[in-house]
């Protein structure tokens, strides 16, 4: 089998030397600035090509910084609708918060998170997402991670291929509950790595979506009745150890302490965030 990541240009730790940056008053002064922001993000070809405005193929990195952006809530909202609405979700569409605790969240800590990807309990995982530092005076911590999911899959893919496999094939549900009224799970169960057949050749494979958080996977089916496969659930651990080594290595994570004024946005899909208490 072989596997594509179409306009998608692999980096790990490196990219800190020379990350994607696009500017808050090109975007919001023209559809030229908006279009190389995007263009950092989906790929030229991939956004708009539907709507007429293609000049060049550019590859994408899955995530950009914004610099410039005023440090309100109202300019970093502005700033998302040049793309499109803000999707509304139970935690609201536009929102800002501390570590407080105030939804029964791990984000809304100061605990160290893994690697992880955002929204996997929605059927449909939101597209786009960006965060924005509003305010860090004098304090430690807030240090933010990135991970290139696509590139973690593509090296799995290459020194495990029993393991890309299992995690491309097994599938298993996640969850968001612990909010009163609130329990959300994908209306089917999802593997952690999602691919597509080629119409015209079955071997060809794109991977189109990382869906991997461990901090709200429901738990495995002990037994192959409860399950759509025959991989047995040890095998999938083994698997998923393989797939977290890989995203855990020094060569995978991009380090970056966000500061007020770079609005950091990236594609759900293949990015894989955190933050550090």
């Amino acid at each position: 089998m072989n596997l594509t990541w179409e306009r998608h240009v692999y980096w790990g730790a490196e990219i800190k030397e020379d990350p994607p940056v696009a500017n808050y008053d090109d975007i919001m002064s023209s559809d030229d600035g908006v279009k190389h922001w995007t263009a950092l993000l989906v790929g030229i070809s991939s956004f708009f090509w539907q709507i007429g405005l293609l000049t060049a193929i550019q590859q994408s990195h899955g995530f950009s910084y914004v610099d410039g952006c005023p440090v309100t809530t109202p300019a970093t909202s502005s700033l998302l609708e040049r793309i499109a609405f803000i999707r509304p979700t139970h935690y609201g569409g536009f929102w800002d918060f501390t570590s407080d605790l105030s939804l029964k969240d791990t984000a809304y800590t100061s605990l160290a998170l893994g690697a992880h990807t955002d929204t996997t309990y929605f059927s449909e995982p939101a597209g786009l997402q960006m965060f924005h530092l509003l305010s860090h005076i004098g304090g430690e911590g807030g240090t933010s991670l990135l991970v290139d999911g696509f590139r973690a899959a593509s090296i799995l893919k290459r020194k495990f291929p029993e393991a890309f496999e299992i995690l491309s094939t097994f599938k298993l549900f996640s969850h968001a509950s612990g909010n009163d009224g609130i329990h959300l799970r994908p209306n089917v169960a999802r593997p952690v790595l999602n691919v597509v057949s080629s119409n015209t050749s079955p071997r060809e494979q794109t991977l189109y979506q990382v869906r991997w958080n461990n901090d709200d996977r429901a738990v495995l089916p002990a037994n192959s009745a409860g399950r759509d496969s025959e991989v047995s659930v040890d095998a999938w651990y083994d698997a998923a150890r393989k797939w977290v080594d890989i995203l855990r290595s020094a060569e995978s994570e991009y380090w970056e302490q966000l500061r007020p004024g770079r609005a950091l946005s990236n594609i759900i899909k293949n990015m894989l965030d955190n933050q550090i208490s």
